[in-house]
């Protein structure tokens, strides 16, 4: 071992324990430069994740800080950056964490051969998922299409246990110059969003463990029953913290409690949902096109409609479609929405107003914090019609009948529209707080009517797949 040190170049993997790539570089006593890139791939994600990562980053420097480590902050060209501060600091390697979506990985195949070229050893290390995305294979060796299949194939294999925090981590003599934070203004997109963004957000490693917490100790048993209720506090609040790796997938898998003898009840509805975050980054190492084109080339004929002013009014939370507005309230106030409200919201869109997906799903990833790139497109998909699944197309969310199963007492519609009522609750009047002024939205207005009766949505959306059917049929 020598004195020089090793880059650990820190990506969406904000965290101490059971991190792979600072457990090792612990392990070998050298002095580590921890650094934080903002580069073109960082700089293309949404206004609200760009902004949520920046708040991770900032806990994250302070918990490092107590170790006695700086991060050093740098902005441009990863690979251009990484071979500065080689030259800077003498680093004799630069490690980092995989990310899996087509962007990182063309960029992190070209940091690696930049710096292998310049004699730089260059590293990575698993990153924020259960398995690798090839690792659960059919018996042909070829990836799956089908979740339930995958689902049992990768039950069968064992993740390990979560690595410890380090303990002592070693600096180096001397610290290369850093950014300052707050000189990126990764929050000017959100401009008035931002204050009340940061209401709802709790960022670091800390907050995460505590949520994980609460989750197992008071809403874990009652999971599978009332996870779809959004007026409930039921689900486990663990998506944001996954998405910037401030937790591992496989401290929630061990500390779940999952055996081969305890899967039932709540544990198995859970571990699936932690299943179905993998099954996506497993389609999309296969098919990286699930990105941005359908999964299923077939769908290229859909008539979906581009941008439109209905998409507009959806958007802004404006249908006249309580259920579906307050989803989309809540999004753009908190940067998470409940699932079941996502879905709905989702097929409104792509079913009732026939607006192609990828209009939702840039509209999802400017506006969440917990924004990821396979889970955003697998669930535009499957919603859609375009994904992979046996019979798409006939899954038509009715958002009236969704309300009633799901938001019976309407708390969850009065927490988030404020029109109509005499005294709106603080997050209802948020919205209107977040609000661009360009929009010109005003609590006191009336709501809006609706821009389909709900009555015709199928309707519209088997209309338009016959018309699909008939397309395909042209040469």
């Amino acid at each position: 071992m020598t004195g020089r040190p090793i880059l650990l170049w820190f990506r969406r993997d904000l965290r101490l324990a059971d991190h792979p790539m600072l457990h090792a570089a612990a392990q070998t006593g050298r002095p580590i430069i921890p650094v934080v890139i903002l580069d073109p791939v960082a700089e293309s994600w949404g206004a609200a994740s760009r902004w949520r990562w920046g708040e991770g980053v900032r806990v994250f420097a302070g918990t490092l800080a107590d170790r006695g480590l700086r991060v050093i902050l740098r902005r441009g060209d990863a690979a251009q950056v990484l071979s500065r501060l080689v030259a800077e600091t003498g680093a004799e390697a630069v490690w980092w964490s995989r990310a899996y979506d087509p962007g990182a990985r063309t960029r992190d195949i070209a940091v690696k051969a930049a710096l292998r070229a310049a004699g730089t050893a260059a590293r990575s290390f698993p990153g924020q998922l259960l398995f690798e995305p090839d690792a659960v294979a059919t018996g042909q060796g070829t990836g799956f299409k089908v979740f339930s299949a995958w689902w049992r194939a990768a039950q069968r294999l064992d993740p390990g246990r979560p690595l410890p925090a380090p303990g002592a981590l070693a600096p180096p003599h001397d610290w290369p110059a850093s950014d300052d934070l707050d000189d990126w203004r990764l929050g000017a997109a959100l401009r008035t969003g931002e204050a009340v963004l940061r209401r709802y957000s709790h960022p670091g490693e800390g907050a995460a463990l505590a949520r994980l917490s609460g989750f197992l100790e008071h809403r874990l048993a009652n999971y599978a029953d009332r996870r779809d209720f959004p007026a409930d506090d039921a689900a486990s609040g663990l998506s944001e913290y996954l998405a910037h790796g401030e937790i591992s997938p496989r401290t929630i898998w061990t500390e779940t409690g999952w055996t081969e003898t305890g899967r039932a009840g709540g544990n198995a509805k859970f571990l699936s949902e932690l299943g179905w975050r993998e099954f996506a980054y497993h389609l999309l190492h296969h098919a990286p096109q699930m990105a941005t084109r359908n999964w299923n080339p077939d769908w290229d004929r859909f008539p979906w409609l581009g941008d439109n002013a209905d998409a507009e009014a959806w958007r802004r939370g404006m249908t006249g479609e309580p259920f579906v507005d307050a989803a989309l309230r809540e999004l753009f106030v908190t940067g998470r929405v409940h699932n079941r409200a996502r879905m709905v919201a989702a097929s409104y869109l792509t079913k009732h107003l026939l607006t192609d997906w990828r209009i939702g799903l840039a509209w999802f990833a400017d506006c969440l914090t917990d924004w990821d790139p396979a889970a955003n497109a697998l669930g535009w998909q499957w919603v859609a019609g375009s994904g992979p699944d046996a019979a798409p197309y006939f899954r038509v969310f009715n958002p009236v009948a969704q309300a009633e199963k799901f938001d019976p007492g309407g708390a969850y519609r009065r927490r988030w529209i404020a029109e109509g009522q005499t005294a709106p609750t603080d997050d209802a009047l948020a919205f209107f707080k977040a609000a661009p002024r360009s929009w010109a939205l005003d609590p006191r207005a009336a709501y809006p009517a609706r821009r389909v009766e709900p009555a015709m949505g199928r309707q519209i959306a088997l209309d338009a797949y016959a018309k699909w059917k008939t397309l395909k049929l042209l040469p």
